[in-house]
């Protein structure tokens, strides 16, 4: 039995993965500030894993969270292009000083290995698609730069300070326990809350954009994959975690219309700074390093997701799904 922490336990992705480490019987330790994790994602699982709220910033915190520990799956991280344009020191605080302690508490800690979670947005807006691992990164957000410096940390340890490190960009992830409400929220999550209470979302530039939406379930075994692939494959090197696929945020809506019956037209507002234009990952390096493979296709993930925020609302006092 090998033993798993998760930093940003609490959060979307630090969440799925904590449970799927249950599920599979391993011992797990979590740390969460609870800034932005919610309680509730743990629900069923907070009294089978070792939770710690603290922030990854406190060095004794971090180094404490460490001890004993063989993988440590790093998703802690201030998100959002918007609010890293907003506050981008804050951003690179918890993204870029957070990181590098992560990364000494492991080391000095012994760990086997550690898994960071990085952002296909370190691609920039180059128009070459699909992304590939040996592309130039041209970072345009701050929160762009504060992920591809974690990488470069990553790699630097890995090279000089005998700690194995593997970086996986993720690129735009979606799926069950994704926060709707924030105004910092992902596309999915704020489309479907506003088909569900009835209103039109809103879709930022002419909704041409397209996106690599990737099902939770898919980066959950990227991670795990990343723990035990052999060291020569992974060690020092970064991957693409997507479904090798891409669609417009029109085509997102159009599916969400055929799913939930709401046929409202959405509404469009001037583009965002910051946000590329297109996003394509060429999956190739990590089929071939570590075995992933897409497990949920997009279309099954986006049915299963609207699924999930159905049985959320429904358990709202006073709400109603709508579907015309």
């Amino acid at each position: 039995m090998a033993r798993y922490l998760v930093t940003g336990v609490a959060g979307f992705i630090g969440s799925n993965i904590a449970h799927a480490l249950v599920v599979r019987g391993e011992q797990v330790r979590g740390i969460d500030d609870f800034r932005h994790g919610r309680a509730e994602n743990l629900a069923g699982i907070a009294d089978k894993i070792d939770l710690r709220e603290a922030d990854i910033t406190d060095t004794a915190a971090i180094g404490s969270a460490c001890r004993d520990i063989d993988f440590v799956l790093h998703q802690a991280a201030l998100g959002s292009v918007p609010r890293s344009i907003e506050d981008p020191v804050s951003s690179n605080d918890a993204n870029v000083v957070g990181t590098l302690k992560v990364l000494e508490a492991a080391r000095a800690a012994g760990v086997k290995r550690v898994v960071y979670a990085s952002s296909s947005s370190v691609y920039g807006d180059t128009p070459v698609l699909p992304k590939r691992e040996d592309m130039p990164c041209h970072p345009i957000s701050p929160y762009a730069v504060t992920k591809y410096a974690g990488e470069l940390y990553a790699q630097s340890f890995s090279r000089v300070m005998s700690l194995e490190a593997v970086s996986l960009r993720y690129f735009n992830v979606f799926g069950p326990r994704q926060h709707p409400t924030s105004q910092y929220a992902a596309v999915i999550p704020k489309f479907v809350r506003s088909i569900l209470a009835g209103e039109p979302p809103v879709i930022f530039g002419d909704g041409k954009q397209s996106r690599d939406f990737t099902y939770v379930d898919n980066v959950v075994s990227a991670n795990l994959l990343a723990c035990t692939a052999p060291a020569e494959n992974v060690v020092g090197k970064v991957f693409n975690i997507a479904a090798g696929k891409n669609f417009s945020v029109n085509d997102l809506y159009a599916m969400l219309q055929d799913l939930t019956g709401f046929r409202r037209a959405a509404v469009n507002e001037p583009p965002r700074g910051g946000d590329v234009r297109d996003s394509l990952a060429d999956i190739s390096r990590a089929q071939k390093a570590m075995g992933y493979k897409t497990l949920v296709e997009f279309e099954e993930g986006l049915r299963r997701t609207v699924e999930w925020y159905k049985r959320e609302f429904a358990r709202q006092p006073g709400s109603s799904v709508a579907t015309v």
